[in-house]
């Protein structure tokens, strides 16, 4: 098998589809594809093949539960201080305040999206 990243997609349970729509539309500025795969609506994220790194996509159903334990997912953004801001304007809260870590030139955080589960932040620190 040619070397690769392992992980390919992700899929964020909801209870209320429009709600979390919202809340990744106004914190991340996301636009969405809705579909129904399997009889589950999902909600796709964006995904350009020529890039980098995975997608996935809000999920509602009887077998996707929201939660704070578990796989927390880390979605990339420019400014952790600005996309908190908006997470708790949208009600999300901060769950892991944003830390530092200059040794490897990249900040984290983490918090609660508006369905209850638990996802991060990853900043990469600019060199000025």
């Amino acid at each position: 098998m040619p070397h690769s990243n392992p992980v390919v997609y992700f899929e964020i349970p909801v209870n209320d589809m429009k709600r979390a729509e919202q809340f990744y539309t106004n914190v991340f500025n996301f636009q969405f594809q809705k579909e129904d795969i399997d009889g589950y609506e999902m909600s796709l994220f964006p995904f350009e093949e020529k890039n980098t790194g995975i997608t996935g996509a809000l999920a509602k159903g009887d077998v996707y539960k929201p939660t704070r334990d578990g796989v927390i997912i880390y979605f990339k953004t420019e400014s952790i201080d600005e996309s908190l801001r908006k997470a708790v304007q949208h009600k999300g809260k901060i769950l892991y305040p944003k830390k530092i870590n200059e040794k490897y030139g990249f900040a984290v955080a983490e918090l609660e999206d508006s369905e209850g589960n638990r996802i991060a932040l990853h900043e990469t620190l600019k060199n000025d």
